[in-house]
Order: structure tokens, then C-alpha cells, then sequence
């Protein structure tokens, strides 16, 4: 670990699961995948993660222009358009002006953003979103809470539109599924580095399977004391989610699936046995 200067899993930097899943129907889910999505309105994500601190010193200025920063700097008068645009069915409801200093909006807020929001803060503020299509399968609410299956379940458009993704998801080595999203960069976007779990609040690495059906998202590992890039080579792949790491640009459009719960213990060993024994 010393050598790679990242947190990793099992003294490896990523863990390559091709060996240890079906990845056979993978061409049929991304049939299916490219299908469900013309056919359905999706969402942006991302877009906040320097304003939330989750960003390498050195990285900084990829995210472009941040709507944590946005929000912050509007005039009352835009933070009143903003907040016409909101969706009074949505967590939090209905968006009063009058409290601008004690509403929270985005991610892990109170209140999460609409698409009108998002869209409004792109065109008129220039808001670099990097995951521009984005789709819940199994909805969570809370990071915190992504691994907890308890009460959660596929949404009715997920077994609608991916039945096929949802069966092959269904038969993943997990004891529980949390949360289970679509992610995709529309051409030459990057996905921008930033790491997602807090090591001075977890020990061990939460459990995830991400696959991409086609192998063409550049997901790497970023080490910022060495400014160099692991990259992610694998169809499918499990990495520590508390390491910096991001998506590099290419001239068209690519996605994954993440599949966050909790893994059976068979295979959690079985994965550890082969990822040591290869070191």
C-alpha cells in the first residue's frame, strides 16, 4: 500500500471481479440499458463536489463551475427563480425563498434538486453537471444508507424497462441490495475526481459491484501525492470508494451500473483469497 499510495482492498488497488460473476448477459443488458434510456426521462448527478470537500487539492478546477458556489453567490432575486422551480412533491416540498438561510439544496441535503433545478443552474449559470444521465433502479435517499436493504426494492420502471438488468442484478452475491443506479457521461464530459466515503469514519470499504457492459468508461484511481492514475480495467469491478478517483473524457457516450448492499461471506472470502494470492 505503501507503493500505490491509495487505500485499496486487499492490499490491491481495485479489485477485478470478471473472474468471480456471470458477465456472459452482459450484451443483452446493454441492448436492454440503451433502450430503457431512450425511452425515459433521466437525471443529472454530481455537479457540487468541490462546494462538499470531497475534492483533491490538485483537481480542483476540473469540476468547473460548482452549484454549492452557485447558490451561494445568486442575487435574492435569482434565489427566488430557483426556488419557483422547485417540485412541491419532492423530498422537502415546496422551496420558500423567505428561509434562503436555512435551506440546504443537492445532494445529501434536505432538499435534493429537481431537474428544472439542475437545468435552470446549466443554462443559466454555466453549472457543469458530470453525470448528465443518471436513473435510480433502487432508490436511497441517503449515502449513509446506500448499503441497507431493509424496505427497499426495484422500482416498477426498473423491472418495467430492465427486467433483463434486474434478473442479472437479483443473482449478484449480495446478503442485501441498497441502492442501484445507471450512470452515464455524455460525450467528451469527464466525471470528475472526488472520493465518496470518509476513512476517518469507515474502516473497511463498502461494498459495491460496478459493471460496464461495454468496457469503455475510464474510471482510474487518483494518487494525489504522485499526481498518477490507476486505471480501472475490468468489466466489472470493486474498488475502495474512499480513494480519489474519476472518469477521463471520451468522444462518446458511455455508462456503468453500481450495485451497492452488503456481499455474502462466501464470496467476499473467495474474493479476498484470489486478490492476496495475486500480490
Amino acid at each position: 500500500m505503501r507503493r500505490m499510495r491509495v487505500r485499496g482492498i486487499f492490499g490491491r488497488p481495485f479489485v477485478d471481479l470478471a473472474a468471480h460473476l456471470d458477465l456472459a448477459p452482459l450484451a443483452e443488458i446493454h441492448d436492454e440499458v440503451c433502450l430503457g434510456l431512450a425511452q425515459l426521462p433521466v437525471d443529472y448527478t454530481g455537479g457540487s463536489h468541490r462546494s462538499m470537500g470531497i475534492v483533491p487539492a490538485s483537481r480542483q478546477a476540473d469540476c468547473h463551475v460548482d452549484y454549492g458556489e452557485v447558490i451561494r453567490a445568486m442575487t435574492d432575486v435569482e434565489f427566488a427563480t430557483l426556488c419557483s422551480l422547485g417540485d412541491a412533491s419532492g423530498p422537502g416540498g415546496l422551496l420558500d425563498p423567505s428561509r434562503r438561510h436555512e435551506i440546504e439544496l443537492g445532494e445529501e441535503r434536505e432538499h435534493p434538486l429537481s431537474r428544472r433545478l439542475m437545468l435552470w443552474m446549466k443554462y443559466q449559470f454555466g453549472v457543469y453537471f458530470p453525470w448528465k444521465v443518471y436513473v435510480e433502479l433502487v432508490p436511497n435517499r441517503w449515502w449513509g444508507e446506500k448499503s441497507r436493504g431493509e424496505g427497499k426494492t426495484f422500482t416498477r420502471q426498473a423491472r418495467a424497462f430492465f427486467s433483463k438488468t434486474v434478473a442479472w442484478i437479483e443473482r449478484l452475491p449480495f446478503t442485501e441490495i441498497g441502492r442501484c443506479t445507471i450512470m452515464g457521461l455524455e460525450a467528451n464530459d469527464h466525471g470528475t475526481v472526488h472520493h465518496d466515503g470518509d476513512p476517518d469514519e469507515e474502516r473497511t470499504p463498502d461494498h459495491f459491484v460496478t459493471f460496464c457492459p461495454q468496457g469503455n468508461k475510464r474510471v482510474f484511481l487518483w494518487d494525489e501525492e504522485a499526481a498518477a492514475k490507476t486505471p480501472v480495467t475490468s468489466r466489472a469491478y470493486w474498488f475502495n470508494d474512499q480513494d480519489d478517483h474519476g472518469v477521463d473524457a471520451d468522444p462518446f457516450f458511455r455508462y456503468s451500473i453500481r450495485v451497492d448492499g452488503v456481499f455474502r461471506d462466501d464470496f467476499l472470502a473467495r474474493v479476498r483469497d484470489a486478490a492476496r494470492g495475486s500480490t
